[in-house]
């Protein structure tokens, strides 16, 4: 079935072990670590609880990005939303069409789905959207198939 709402929610945090530590105990959650490597391209690391709906984000040491912007700007807190949608790419033809700039697609094969999401889904799709009003937090839309 695929999922439509709300995904979850990314917060940012300077220091992901501590923040964890945080999450986990005011939500009783576990946290799974993510795909690294393509974190890493956004000078992030992560980590998701997928039962709890949250994606915890720091920013790299000494690597820009839009997290760490994000923290010195104000401070740690919820800094994006992951909206699920019937149709990523039909979304994504909208968000061209309101002149919504896409910075990035993640579309996972099932091999990385079982390596970096503990085989939690049959289909993984991301577009990162660009952060313009009425997107002032960062946005994305995927299509997630359990």
């Amino acid at each position: 079935m695929k999922q439509r709402g709300v995904n979850r929610v990314t917060i940012a945090v300077w220091d992901l072990e501590k923040g964890r530590a945080f999450y986990e105990r005011l939500l009783g959650a576990r946290f799974e670590p993510v795909n690294e490597e393509d974190a890493a391209k956004f000078g992030v690391r992560c980590m998701i609880s997928w039962n709890a709906g949250v994606e915890l984000v720091s920013p790299l040491p000494g690597r820009e990005s839009r997290i760490r912007t994000f923290l010195e700007e104000r401070g740690e807190g919820l800094a994006g939303v992951i909206f699920a949608v019937e149709d990523a790419d039909a979304s994504k033809a909208a968000a061209d069409s309101l002149e919504v700039p896409v910075h990035h697609l993640l579309d996972y094969t099932q091999a990385e789905i079982d390596t970096h999401l503990q085989g939690r889904f049959r289909k993984y799709k991301e577009y990162f959207l660009g952060a313009r009003a009425p997107l002032s937090a960062g946005c994305v839309i995927g299509e997630f198939e359990e």
